[in-house]
C-alpha cells in the first residue's frame, strides 16, 4: 500500500489541521499514524475505515488509498525514510538533502501533497541549520502552489514558518503580517487545532520582538483559553514558555516566574533535549532583560549550555547562548570579561538576526562606555541603531540614540570644562 495511502492519509489530516496526536486520539499513538503515513506500517481494514471516519472521509476513498504503489512511489518511499532517520537523528544537512530528493519524486509522479510536505521538511532542515535566507526561498514557493488555495492547514504551516524566518532574519514587520495571515486562516480550523495554537505563537513572539507587548499580551490570553495542561502537557508547557515571555517583557516579573515555573515542571529534556535547551535559554534571556540575576537565572544558563553541547544546535544558536551568558557577566559587574566574549559574538554577528546583532551591539556599546571607551563605544552603538532600525524595532532604536546622545552630551560637557579650565589658568 506503501506512500498511496499514507501520503493522502497525510495530506487529508494536515488539510484538517490535525497533529498526528488529535487524528489518533486516544486508539492509535503518533508514532503508529507516523508510521502509516511514512508507510513503514501496513493498516488493517479496521484501521483504515476508522481513520476515515475520524477524517469524514466517504466510503469510496478507501479504494483510492488502496492502489499499489508504483516503482516511482518505492523511491519517494524510501527517500522520505532517509530524511525522516537524518532528522531523528539531528543530522539536518542529510534530512534536508533526503527531503528534496523525495520531492523530485514526487514532483516526476504529479504527487502534488507528497511534493508540498516534502519540500515543507527541506525548508525546516534549512531553518534548524540557520540557513533563513533559502528557507524564505524555499516557503515563498511553497506558498505560491495551488495545493495551499485548497488547503487551510497546510496555508496556516507555511505561513507560520515564514514568520518564523522573518523573524529569524530580524525582518519584524513582515514577521507579524505572516503570523496575522496564519491566525486569520487558523481560525478556520477545528477548534484547538496545534496548528492555530502554533500561528498564535509565532504572531505573538513577532509581536513582543517588536516591542507591541500590550497586543502581545492580548493574544497571550487568547492562547491561554485553549490550553489543557492535563491532556496536552508539552505543548501546554510550550504555550506556558511564551506567555512567561511576554510577561517579563512587560516587566511583570511575578506573573513571569509563575509562567515559567509551569512550563518548567510540564516540558521535559528526556521528551525533547533540544526543546530544553531553547526553553532555558529563553528564560534565561527574559530573566536577565528583566535585570533579574538570582540564582536561578545562572541555572537556566547553564542548563542550556549543557543542553546545547549534547544537541549540537546551529552556529547563531550557540552565539545566542554566549551573548545570554555576556549579559549575566554584565549585569553582573564583570565588565572586562563580558567585553571579551561580546567581541567574539559580534565578529560573527552575520549569524544572527538584526535584531540579536543589534542587541549584541548595544550592550558591547555599554560595556565599553562603563570602562571609559567612548569613541569605541559610538561606533558600537551606531552599529546596533543600524541593526535595530532594520528589524523595525522603533523602541530599541530610542534606547539606542539614548545611548548615543548621553556619550556626547558628556564629551561636550568634559571638553567644556577643559576650555574653561583653560581660560582661568591664563587669566
Amino acid at each position: 500500500m506503501g506512500s498511496g495511502f499514507g501520503e493522502k492519509l497525510r495530506a487529508e489530516r494536515l488539510d484538517r489541521g490535525l497533529t498526528q496526536a488529535e487524528l489518533g486520539k486516544d486508539l492509535y499513538s503518533p508514532s503508529y499514524i507516523s508510521l502509516l503515513e511514512t508507510g513503514r506500517r501496513e493498516p488493517t481494514a479496521e484501521v483504515i475505515q476508522e481513520l476515515a471516519r475520524r477524517l469524514q472521509l466517504a466510503p469510496k476513498a478507501l479504494e483510492a488509498w488502496s492502489q499499489p504503489v508504483s516503482a516511482n512511489d518505492a523511491e519517494y518511499v524510501l527517500a522520505g525514510l532517509y530524511a525522516r532517520q537524518a532528522w531523528d537523528l539531528r543530522d539536518y544537512a542529510q534530512a534536508a538533502s533526503h527531503a528534496a530528493t523525495a520531492a523530485q519524486f514526487a514532483l516526476e509522479g504529479k504527487n502534488n501533497s507528497a511534493w508540498w510536505n516534502m519540500t515543507y521538511m527541506q525548508a525546516e532542515c534549512l531553518m534548524k541549520q540557520g540557513e533563513l535566507a533559502e528557507c524564505q526561498r524555499i516557503v515563498q514557493h511553497l506558498l505560491e502552489h495551488p495545493i495551499v488555495a485548497e488547503s487551510a492547514g497546510l496555508a496556516v504551516r507555511a505561513r507560520q514558518m515564514l514568520a518564523a524566518v522573518c523573524h529569524g532574519l530580524g525582518q519584524l514587520g513582515a514577521a507579524v503580517e505572516h503570523a496575522r495571515e496564519a491566525v486569520r486562516l487558523g481560525a478556520q480550523l477545528p477548534a484547538g487545532s496545534t496548528i492555530y495554537i502554533g500561528a498564535l505563537r509565532a504572531l505573538i513572539a513577532a509581536l513582543a520582538e517588536s516591542g507591541r507587548l500590550e497586543e502581545a499580551w492580548d493574544q497571550c490570553r487568547i492562547l491561554a483559553t485553549l490550553i489543557d495542561e492535563d491532556s496536552m502537557g508539552q505543548l501546554a508547557g510550550e504555550v506556558e514558555w511564551v506567555i512567561g515571555n511576554v510577561a517579563f517583557m512587560r516587566a511583570d516579573y511575578e506573573e513571569g516566574v509563575k509562567h515559567h515555573e509551569r512550563a518548567a515542571k510540564l516540558l521535559s529534556p528526556a521528551n525533547d533535549i533540544e526543546l530544553w535547551a531553547r526553553f532555558n535559554k529563553a528564560s534565561a534571556a527574559v530573566r536577565l532583560s528583566g535585570g533579574i540575576v538570582e540564582p536561578e537565572t545562572l541555572a537556566a544558563i547553564e542548563r542550556a549550555e549543557l543542553a546545547l553541547s549534547i544537541v549540537g544546535g546551529s552556529r547563531s544558536e550557540q552565539l545566542e547562548v554566549h551573548f545570554i551568558r555576556a549579559r549575566w557577566l554584565y549585569l553582573n559587574g564583570q565588565i572586562p570579561e563580558a567585553i571579551e566574549l561580546l567581541r567574539t559574538i559580534h565578529a560573527e554577528k552575520g549569524a544572527l538576526g538584526r535584531h540579536t546583532a543589534g542587541e549584541v551591539a548595544l550592550l558591547y556599546g555599554r560595556a565599553l562606555k562603563a570602562l571609559g571607551e567612548d569613541e569605541q563605544a559610538l561606533e558600537l552603538l551606531k552599529d546596533a541603531r543600524e541593526q535595530f532600525s532594520y528589524a523595525g524595532a522603533a523602541d530599541k532604536v530610542q534606547q539606542t540614540m539614548d545611548a548615543i546622545l548621553e556619550i556626547r552630551l558628556a564629551a561636550q560637557r568634559a571638553e567644556r570644562t577643559a576650555e574653561q579650565g583653560t581660560a582661568t589658568h591664563r587669566s
